[in-house]
Formats: C-alpha cells, structure tokens, sequence
C-alpha cells in the first residue's frame, strides 16, 4: 500500500502545473549523489512550471531527506520486483499514477527503471524517463539482461556524462537518438568565495570527497600521500564522507598507520559545510575507481580548487587536463602522487588551474542548465503525449 512519508503544504497555485514522479530505489541515512539531486531536482521544478513528487521503496526514518522535504514523499515497500506482492504493488502503483495524474515518471537506479518504469510505461501510459548516473558497477547479471530487453521501453534516458551516455548505447543497446546528456548543475550564488584559514607558507591541505567505499580509491589516495610528505612535509589531507564499508574503512586506518602518516591524515565523516571544508583545501583529488559523474568534482571547481582527478566515467569532461588540473589512470599511486607535487611545485599555476576550473563551471555546469535542458525534454514528451 503507498502511504505518504512526507506531505509538503498545500499550494492551489501548483495544482495545474504538469505533475513529475520521481522514483528512487531508497532514502537511506547517508544519501549519496542519485537520491541527493532527486531531491534538488524536485525543489527546482515548480520555478520552471513543474509539480514534483517522489515515491521510493524503502525509507531511513533518519534520511535528510525529510529534514525539509521538498515535495511530498510515498513510501511503497517492495523488497522484492518478481512475486505476488510486486504483482500487488504494481497494480497499486497504476492506480496511484492515475489518482496523482502524473504526466512523467523519472526514475533512478535499478528497481525504479526496470520495475517501477516498466509499470508506468506499459499499465499506466505515462511518459517514462530513465536517469542513468554510472557505468552499471552495482548490476548484476539479470539487471544487464533486463536493460537490453528494455532498451526501447523508456521514452528518454538522461545520461550524467558522455561516458555514460555511451555505455547506455553501445551495452544497453539504447536507440542514440533518446539519450541525452545532462550535466549535474550547481547553483553558484552560494558558491561564493570563502576566505581560507591562515596557515604558513609551509602548510598545504589536500582535500577529497566521498562516502568510504572501496570503489572511491581512498587507498590510492594514501599510497600517494606517502610520496607527497616526502616532498612537502607540510602537507595534510582529509577524507569527507561516511563509512559506508566498515572493512574497507579499517583497511585505510591500518595503512595511515603503517605509513607513518597519522596526524597527518584526516577521515571527517559527514560534513554539514562543504564550502567551509573546500574553502580550507589548497588541491582537491578524486581518486575513484569508476564514476558515472563527480557532483564532488564541480563543487570543488566551484570553489576554485585545482582538481587531481581519475581518468574514470565524466571527469574527463569536467576536468580539462593542464588547464583546470590533471587527469590520471586509476589506480595509480605514483602518478597521482606526481599530479600533486606539480602543483604544490607551482603555487601560481596551481591558483591558475582553480580560476579556470571556476569558469568552467559557469560556463557549462550550472542548475540553470541542467533544469533547462531537463525541462526541454519534459515539454517534447508531453507534447507527443497530447498526439497520441
């Protein structure tokens, strides 16, 4: 049975405007980058003549999410997408896109594309957009069967990043023509300059982003930073983000130990200001292993830092590489540790890079893009939905 989690307050004014469902696998405590900008995309859509709401299949009472909900928020439990009760829910999330007239369904991740999307598409007619943000590292082998049965389901796949993009024509086999790339977009009024801490010449701080997950490649980071304080005895560094694989995260400790870098080295955990923390950051590095698109990437840009990034998913595509900092293969200690001294070697070049990589963000990264380009496809769809 759906219930609401959340119930935003009334506004007659939005009752007319085209009615968007936002569907999300979870809510978790710690959100990551797909359930965060489904929440910024929902507060943004009423200002570009959009009502939103979000239907998820399981909720964290303890999510941000319903800290200050930006629309209403339903809750229908399915734990599973193959039995009788997703059978059950199926017909009950029908009935529920009628009572809601919802006129677009855009979903998120695995369960939300091929079941929830397959149930708006084929019971309810509704148009259906599937949101694609990395290269498939959380499939198993019936998600990759599944996307190649239902390439031609969706309406109109948004892709984070060319790289993604890609992988949903050439392994998915998606028709080129419904797949569109929509760059994440940050709203850069509140990307300010923030003056940095004093700190001695000799002092520099490297700074990196990302919930602890073996696939981020912190290991790499702390491999490299070894190398770095033999040159620059100065240097710190700090991880933001919350253990998401406690094994993993005692990994990293046990390697800052063996290393000889505690003091030095900095696990953060949750941060509630990330402009203050990049504010305090010289460099930032994102050392993953795979990426569909950095949010972490543009914010760090936003904040005019030069970026040391892998050569993984869309970095490539925000990172311009000697303009805005360096691009490096993954898993690569010592060239990441050289990308670094670089610019520790060249504080004017290193002050060049975070400016460009500035510019670069208001010229192609902003919301007012992503909601633009967003919107557009919203409007075609509705309007072959009126041809019908």
């Amino acid at each position: 049975m759906i219930r609401p989690l959340s119930v935003a307050s009334p506004d007659p004014s939005r009752e007319s405007l085209p009615h968007v469902l936002l569907v999300v696998d979870q809510l978790p405590k710690t959100l990551g980058g797909g359930e965060r900008i489904v929440l910024k995309l929902a507060g943004l859509l009423p200002a570009y003549g959009y009502r939103a709401s979000i239907l998820t299949f399981a909720a964290d009472p303890q999510s941000p999410a319903f800290k200050s909900p930006p629309c209403p928020i339903y809750l229908l439990p399915l734990r599973r997408t193959y039995d009788l009760q997703a059978l059950r829910a199926a017909f009950e999330l029908k009935r529920f896109l009628h009572q809601q007239q919802i006129q677009i369904v855009q979903t998120f991740f695995e369960s939300s594309d091929l079941w929830a999307g397959l149930v708006a598409k084929k019971l309810a007619k509704t148009a259906l957009i599937w949101s694609r943000r990395d290269m498939g590292i959380l499939r198993a082998g019936k998600h990759h069967l599944a996307y190649r049965l239902m390439a031609g389901v969706p309406d109109a796949v948004f892709a984070v990043s060319e790289q993604v993009r890609q992988h949903c024509i050439d392994v998915d086999h998606i028709d080129p023509s419904r797949v569109q790339t929509i760059y994440n977009g940050l709203d850069l009024a509140i990307w300010n300059a923030i003056a940095p801490p004093t700190r001695t010449s000799s002092e520099v701080h490297i700074a990196t982003v990302g919930n602890v997950r073996r696939v981020k490649g912190h290991d790499v980071l702390i491999k490299a930073a070894a190398e770095i304080v033999r040159h620059f005895p100065g240097t710190t560094f700090s991880i933001a983000g919350a253990v998401m694989e406690p094994e993993y995260f005692a990994e990293l400790e046990t390697l800052v130990r063996d290393l000889n870098l505690l003091g030095r080295f900095h696990f953060v955990g949750n941060i509630t200001d990330l402009h203050e923390y990049l504010a305090a950051a010289d460099i930032f590095v994102l050392p993953s292993r795979s990426e569909g698109f950095s949010n972490a990437i543009i914010e760090a840009m936003a904040a005019s830092l030069p970026v040391v990034a892998t050569n993984v998913g869309g970095n490539a595509e925000a990172v311009q590489h000697g303009t805005s900092g360096f691009i490096v293969p993954p898993d690569d200690a010592d060239k990441l540790a050289n990308a670094v001294i670089q610019l520790l070697n060249d504080t004017p070049r290193a002050k060049s890079m975070g400016a460009a990589g500035r510019k670069i963000v208001e010229e192609n990264f902003t919301t007012a893009a992503m909601m633009s380009k967003t919107t557009a496809i919203y409007k075609n769809l509705l309007a072959e939905q009126t041809l019908r």
